[in-house]
């Protein structure tokens, strides 16, 4: 394994080689930074190209200059199948893409899927020749190989784990698409937030060729399936130029190995809200002499893949952040306005949110005079600045519950909302201490916290929680944290079994989506039943107000992070 780059006089410079990992299938495999990770494919080397069982890979870097227009940066998936003939003019046509001003780092990651022809060598010429190359000042070129045929949409699984730029999109190995048509896509990003941008071959661009009049008709029709599944209005969701945000692509638990890739990707996306755009491109289809694979068993597929993700909700992977549950729970908006009435009237004018996420919440209680929503995840972040657009008196910002600094400058606000936020934290006095200093004096903390330590099991744990609390611990850390407790709230009695029954028994890491769909339908029940349950409830809403006193008391409870009354999990305390 080695990686190697030109400098800025045409010599070459030794590069730091990447670490050696094991094939595809193996237990073990190399991350996107080439770091050992699950389930990724094996590096090797191999006559003059990077070589294994699985996969191939080698590189040229070239730095660049600064550039002083907005600008962002690109990975280019380029999967390639017995495209010997065709490729190296594809790859090439890639260069002009160098000259954009909006972009300022160019990635073409090409994945050689099992050819069975004389793609390699016509890839391993192309390679070599870049080294002779002087053009290439924003270009890193990256080379993999899969000794099986792993389909389009394992070459796009295997190529996004070095995708390290800001955008990504997946150019084919063929001349049918051509990447001038990118340029139109990436202004949409700069400029108007967008989280992907298809290039429709059906809407009017420079030209199309004219030919298979029933292909056309078949993809229009798949269109047609998908924009039903997804709610959207697309005109082409089989095109190969979907220009995707590479975290949010990242986070896309993707299945398809085949073509299907399409529509999962589609509908996906549209599931989790991207704001997704349409320009028209040119198109030049080539026919089946010339070398088209897509045939009518691609649309028999494609047709069963759209009725599977339009009733999937995988749409997420699991993260720190519990992402999953988080996108799971959009889809009870009952829920969520129900936590929002319980605690409306005592929500002031003037008002920050901390760990927002994808503002479930934050669209329950807007508009006020000032709501500033935030968290410290960058997907969620990016998610809840999309809501500014139409809504003046909304800011976002990242917001560390533990670092006061993060806090934000020269406000004060009346309320402070901060919802099943406080058990993420280890040391949970230092976080409402810092609650403290960003209201003023006569404003409320809104906390909710999970109640009862004896529920604590497998839904906590991934969903990163140090701790549940009782009703003593609540009033005792409010208390130490300078604040005078209002009112100490009980929420839903009936979702303490279902927890019990998910975390402690089944032992399960997120809710299905029938439990979810089942909760929203019962919302209007519980909230009249919830009050005569007789049973504990599943969390607690503590009102505090902020007392006028020159700074929190110190108490007991001050000199070191508060515990639960009943002790960690031994797993937790290790994984803590």
């Amino acid at each position: 394994m080695f990686s190697v780059s030109l400098n800025k006089h045409g010599g070459f410079v030794p590069k730091r080689p990447l670490d050696a990992t094991i094939q595809i299938g193996s237990p073990f495999a190399c991350s996107a930074h080439g770091v050992p990770s699950a389930n990724q494919p094996t590096l090797t080397e191999d006559s003059g190209m990077m070589r294994s069982n699985d996969l191939a890979v080698s590189t040229v870097r070239k730095d660049h200059g600064p550039n002083s227009e907005p600008s962002t940066s690109l990975s280019i998936i380029v999967p390639v199948y017995n495209e010997q003939y065709l490729v190296q003019s594809s790859l090439r046509r890639l260069e002009l893409l160098g000259d954009s001003p909006l972009l300022s780092r160019i990635k073409v990651i090409i994945v050689d899927d099992g050819s069975t022809d004389r793609t390699p060598a016509s890839l391993d010429r192309f390679r070599r020749s870049l080294f002779s190359d002087s053009v290439q000042g924003k270009f890193q070129w990256l080379f993999l190989r899969h000794e099986g045929n792993l389909g389009k949409g394992g070459a796009l699984r295997t190529a996004l784990n070095y995708a390290d730029t800001e955008l990504t999109v997946v150019h084919d190995a063929d001349l049918e698409y051509h990447p001038n048509d990118l340029l139109r896509m990436i202004p949409l990003f700069v400029y108007e937030d967008a989280d992907a941008v298809f290039g429709s071959r059906f809407l009017s661009g420079r030209f199309r060729r004219a030919l298979f009049f029933r292909h056309a008709l078949g993809n229009r029709f798949l269109t047609l399936l998908c924009d039903l599944a997804s709610d959207l209005n697309l005109t082409d969701m089989e095109t190969c130029y979907k220009m995707v945000r590479t975290d949010l692509l990242k986070s896309i638990p993707l299945e398809s190995r085949d073509f299907r890739i399409e529509p999962e990707l589609a509908i996906k996306l549209a599931k989790r809200n991207a704001r997704i755009f349409e320009v028209p491109i040119s198109y030049s289809g080539r026919t089946y002499q010339e070398g088209k694979k897509a045939n009518w068993r691609d649309g028999l597929l494609a047709m069963g893949a759209i009725l599977r993700f339009a009733i999937s909700d995988d749409i997420c992977k699991q993260d720190q952040h519990g992402s999953e549950i988080l996108a799971r729970l959009r889809r009870a908006p009952r829920f969520t306005r129900w936590m929002a009435d319980t605690v409306r009237s005592h929500v002031g004018d003037r008002v920050l949110e901390i760990g927002a996420g994808i503002g479930n919440l934050t669209l329950n209680l807007i508009p006020r005079t000032l709501y500033w929503s935030s968290d410290i995840n960058s997907l969620y972040l990016h998610e809840l600045r999309r809501l500014e657009h139409t809504r003046p008196y909304l800011r976002t910002s990242a917001v560390d519950l533990t670092c006061g600094e993060s806090f934000p400058k020269n406000r004060e606000f009346d309320t402070v909302i901060c919802l099943n936020v406080l058990e993420h934290v280890e040391d949970d006095l230092t976080a409402l201490r810092n609650i403290w200093d960003a209201l003023e004096f006569g404003g409320r903390a809104i906390v909710l916290v999970p109640q009862g330590q004896r529920l604590y099991g497998s839904l906590d744990r991934v969903l990163g929680h140090f701790r549940r609390y009782n009703r003593e611990q609540l009033v005792a850390l409010g208390e130490s944290a300078g604040f005078r407790v209002e009112e100490i709230l009980s929420f839903n009695r009936m979702g303490a079994a279902a927890w019990w029954l998910n975390g402690k028994v089944l032992r399960r890491t997120t809710f299905s989506l029938f439990q979810i769909k089942t909760l929203n339908c019962l919302v209007p029940l519980f909230k009249k039943l919830d009050r005569w349950m007789p049973f504990p409830s599943l969390s607690l809403i503590a009102i505090f107000k902020k007392l006028p006193v020159a700074n929190p008391a110190p108490s007991r409870l001050s000199q070191a992070p508060l515990k639960p009354s009943v002790p960690y999990p031994e797993e937790h305390r290790e994984a803590g």
